[in-house]
């Protein structure tokens, strides 16, 4: 019986709705309304036949010369070394009278140059470049005089012309040293007694400052300074003196697609090992073991 009254109520709906539709259709007719529609439609459909196409054209805003470089051009750069614009660095455009304030007064490049060395002459040591100063001596505010010595890992005094980059943490600053005459009275002739100098390359690639030579490889800049024979990471590698002893820098390690190590001294000493440098080299053993 269910059955047959939920059919009922079906088919009733049905009817009802079908008797809906044509009376809503007959309503449309009388009005002129689908007649219209439909005319709509045919016109829209013959607009877009009937429409042209428009013709694509390229449209030019300017010709400009292509820049190509020399390389490219055929031009051989070492046949004609003095056809070239010379360049130079910022720290040779720029230097500070007073390297505490802010404002650091601009010192033309013809007040002050850095010397380049010919062949004939002996390679200087990194920590004691020679910058010649044409007309004008520069010294330390009374201020920045007191404020270097205040940190004698890396130094406080930030220096563009006189302050040496480190290799790993890449400050150019004046070192803490208060011995030190290059960077107290700006003493070109003197090595700096903050950064090292590799006895074999003497490159910038062994200059390290207090702070980093001894987190990083776990040496003391007196040590360094009495051994005249002190090498640097990349010559103590190349010459194969410590095997898996390597430059540790952020730069070095990216060239060897090694992930930077990052704050890892104090990882390195939690695991018992004296400076950075020990932990990657025991972890580089261990990787090569299980290699082999």
């Amino acid at each position: 019986m269910g059955r047959i009254r939920g059919s009922k109520a079906y088919s009733n709906y049905e009817n009802l709705r079908q008797t809906r539709i044509l009376e809503n259709q007959a309503r449309l007719a009388s009005l002129g309304i689908q007649k219209t529609i439909s005319e709509l439609r045919e016109s829209a459909a013959s607009a877009k036949t009937t429409k042209p196409k428009r013709s694509y054209q390229k449209r030019v805003h300017g010709v400009t010369p292509l820049r190509r470089s020399k390389r490219i051009k055929g031009i051989d750069l070492y046949a004609h070394p003095k056809s070239l614009p010379p360049r130079r660095s910022q720290r040779l455009r720029s230097c500070s009278s007073d390297p505490s304030s802010l404002k650091q007064e601009k010192v033309s490049s013809s007040e002050w140059e850095e010397e380049s060395l010919s062949c004939g002459e002996v390679k200087r040591p990194a920590n004691a470049p020679l910058i010649i100063l044409k007309g004008k001596e520069l010294q330390l505010s009374a201020e920045a005089s007191s404020r270097r010595c205040h940190s004698k890992g890396r130094g406080s005094v930030y220096d563009p012309v006189f302050g040496l980059c480190c290799h790993f943490c890449r400050q150019k600053k004046l070192c803490g040293e208060e011995d030190c005459k290059r960077c107290g009275n700006f003493d070109v002739d003197e090595p700096c007694l903050g950064k090292t100098d590799c006895s074999v390359c003497h490159s910038s690639t062994g200059l390290f400052c207090r702070a980093c030579l001894k987190v990083r490889y776990g040496e003391e800049m007196e040590d360094v300074r009495e051994n005249k024979e002190w090498m640097c990471p990349h010559c103590i590698e190349e010459k194969g003196k410590r095997p898996y002893w390597i430059c540790n820098s952020s730069l070095c390690l990216k060239k060897r697609k090694m992930p930077p190590t990052g704050i890892a001294i104090h990882r390195a000493r939690k695991l018992g090992y004296k400076s950075v440098a020990h932990l990657l080299m025991e972890e580089l053993k261990r990787a090569n073991k299980y290699k082999i």
